[in-house]
């Protein structure tokens, strides 16, 4: 609820925009460079038009836009360091490139790869997109337009330069019957014919290409599985050479067994042998790309990183079912910290309705230990392809987790079929002494997150006093330090809040590692910080989180920002209400049981901006926190 004296905020589109512009240019930048594109063709086919459209509903921050690009742009070449041109160079004439007309043919050709090197139109153009790889499970059986909705869904990720390595699966074939392998075989050309439909070039590759039984137990995560099927190296040259050649390569769910016969294998297991064979035959390849002469980045190259960054599966049944959303789905899903806990919360109706999620979410745990520290899966139904794009873009779930709750159920984008998201993500913890808190780790998350020199002294010595408790994520990757001010009596003539005894629950620092920011902690910090806090009593509170999982009472969160932070449009949309005052923001989170069961009273009259009381509890904790000395060394 805003006060009466707080400024509205005006949220202008003009980041999101332009970073979109950028993003825009880059996707149609990318598409001129293929050698097929008619450049007399102006006016956009209605695959185009489609096309450009999911990329709009991605919506793409400027962060998510410079993300993307990191991942899947041109790669910066090192500039060189040109020599010194003797005086008879600087006075000749040049020509519209800038070579002198007097240069030898060598002369020219050198100086053209100079220009090459340190032009990035020139550079974009010789250097090809960097095309990296996601791993898909088609699990039908689908009909052959919902195959044709998905497939198209996966050429525009094509487009964008992630490139789908298929492994298509049929739950109503029943292994080990007489011709399933005949059977998952024709579902393979099934999806290639679908992919061919679209316009795009498909490999089938039925012959198998993983080997059945475990490898040792070699980097494996403690407490992890190992898939039941493995591969190496060489046995992927089929898939590299598809993706060299340009093509969408799918896979049948096949193996060699002990014997070197052909067996057809659960596609969970081919799908977690590819996860760790492509990473593996990825790592290897880069220690053999010949460097720059100076070290730099390497030299051109068709090699293809196999490293797989996504992880899809694709499905009837969509996302999987929260306890704490009555059926709907996860929105992000913390693995390190929540898998024991969805799997134990499971309801049976739903063992009816998402038979295979318990399966799949083990797939995810599976795969992403293998997979790059950024990397994410996602389940979705096979009506929301459109949601790829926008998981490739933002790599983020369509909706947030950490937005308040009262948004979330009023969101339309919150449905049955909305999709879930999944990362490896870190323990999160609760510390509630300052005995227990690693200082010098502390120390350095909150001064790289900050970039300011903390007092280490004043700094904990006031903690000792105020500590309410703090949470951290991973190895200090993250950490939300709350503390509680005592509320000083105010003159205000407005009516007394009905807590005003009550003292402040202070966010006194927010912080992540700049390596952890676009990974997930965030928002899995945020979530653990209102289940601890504001949304105590609430039933989406129950996490394992290691703090008090939902038990208690609710409490109002406060906290300041800098008028001129980044950070605060992230702040406006997760806070109740907030209030400028000078060149500080205050921020603040009304404990949801309490708003609900106001809501609850009021029925149809629905909640004002602002009562009376809620004039003088904003000033009170404004005179409070206002004083509250800074952190920082000067």
């Amino acid at each position: 609820m805003l006060s009466h004296s707080a400024h509205v905020p005006h949220f202008k589109v003009g980041g999101a925009s332009a970073s979109f512009k950028a993003f825009y240019a880059k996707a149609k930048g990318l598409r001129k460079l293929d050698p097929d594109y008619d450049h007399q063709e102006l006016t956009p086919t209605p695959s185009e038009r489609e096309f450009i459209l999911s990329v709009l509903r991605a919506n793409p921050s400027l962060r998510d836009a410079k993300a993307y690009i990191a991942s899947f742009g041109i790669k910066p070449k090192p500039v060189p360091q040109k020599q010194q041109p003797t005086q008879k160079q600087s006075t000749q004439e040049k020509s519209v490139i800038g070579i002198p007309q007097t240069a030898t043919a060598t002369e020219q050709k050198t100086e053209f790869v100079l220009q090459a090197q340190t032009s990035p139109i020139i550079a974009s153009i010789l250097d090809p997109v960097c095309q990296r790889t996601a791993l898909v499970k088609l699990q039908g059986p689908f009909t052959d337009r919902q195959l044709d909705s998905i497939t198209r869904g996966l050429i525009y990720l094509k487009k964008l330069g992630l490139v789908s390595v298929i492994v298509v699966e049929n739950e109503d074939l029943t292994r080990g019957e007489d011709g399933d392998r005949e059977e998952i075989v024709a579902e393979t050309m099934r999806a290639v014919k679908s992919l061919e439909r679209q316009g795009a070039k498909a490999r089938p590759i039925v012959s198998p290409i993983a080997r059945l039984g475990p490898m040792d137990e070699n980097e494996v995560p403690k407490g992890y599985d190992i898939p039941e099927a493995h591969t190496f190296p060489s046995d992927l040259g089929l898939i590299r050479s598809a993706i060299q050649a340009g093509d969408i390569p799918v896979l049948a769910p096949l193996a060699l067994d002990s014997f070197c016969r052909t067996v057809r294998i659960e596609a969970n297991d081919v799908i977690g042998a590819l996860a760790r064979g492509m990473t593996e035959a990825a790592a290897e390849s880069r220690s053999q790309t010949p460097q720059s002469s100076d070290g730099g980045h390497p030299e051109f190259s068709e090699e293809v990183d196999l490293t797989p960054l996504r992880l899809m599966v694709i499905n009837r049944e969509g996302g999987i079912p929260s306890y704490a959303r009555f059926g709907l789905p996860h929105l992000l899903v913390n693995l390190t910290s929540e898998y024991s806990f969805i799997s134990e919360t499971f309801q049976d109706s739903w063992r009816e309705t998402h038979p295979t999620a318990l399966k799949n979410l083990l797939l995810a745990r599976t795969c992403l230990a293998y997979m790059p520290p950024t990397s994410s899966a996602i389940f979705v139904n096979h009506r929301s392809p459109s949601s790829l794009i926008g998981n490739l873009i933002t790599n983020k779930p369509a909706v947030s987790s950490s937005l308040p709750h009262a948004l979330l159920q009023g969101d339309r984008r919150l449905t049955p079929h909305t999709p879930t998201l999944l990362r490896r993500g870190v323990d999160v913890r609760v510390v509630r002494t300052v005995q227990d808190i690693d200082r010098a780790k502390m120390t350095y998350l909150l001064e790289k997150s900050f970039g300011r020199v903390l007092d280490q002294e004043a700094f904990y010595k006031r903690l000792e006093y105020h500590l309410d408790f703090v949470i951290v994520a991973g190895d200090y990757a993250g950490a939300a330090i709350v503390t509680t001010e005592p509320l000083q009596n105010t003159d205000s003539t407005s009516e007394p809040s009905p807590d005003s005894h009550l003292p402040i629950t202070y966010l006194d620092k927010f912080a992540v590692l700049p390596s952890h920011q676009g990974d997930g902690t965030v928002d899995f910090l945020w979530v653990a910080l209102h289940d601890e806090s504001y949304g105590l009593g609430h039933p989406f509170s129950v996490n394992p989180n290691g703090g008090k999982e939902g038990h208690g009472e609710g409490r109002d969160l406060v906290w300041r920002s800098r008028a001129n932070n980044p950070v605060n449009k992230w702040y406006f949309e997760r806070s109740t209400g907030y209030l400028r005052v000078g060149e500080w923001v205050l921020f603040w989170c009304d404990a949801e049981a309490r708003l609900k069961i106001e809501e609850g009273r009021r029925g149809s009259a629905g909640l004002r901006f602002v009562e009376k009381w809620e004039e003088g509890r904003v000033q009170a904790w404004a005179d409070v926190v206002m004083k509250i000395p800074s952190s920082w060394k000067k």
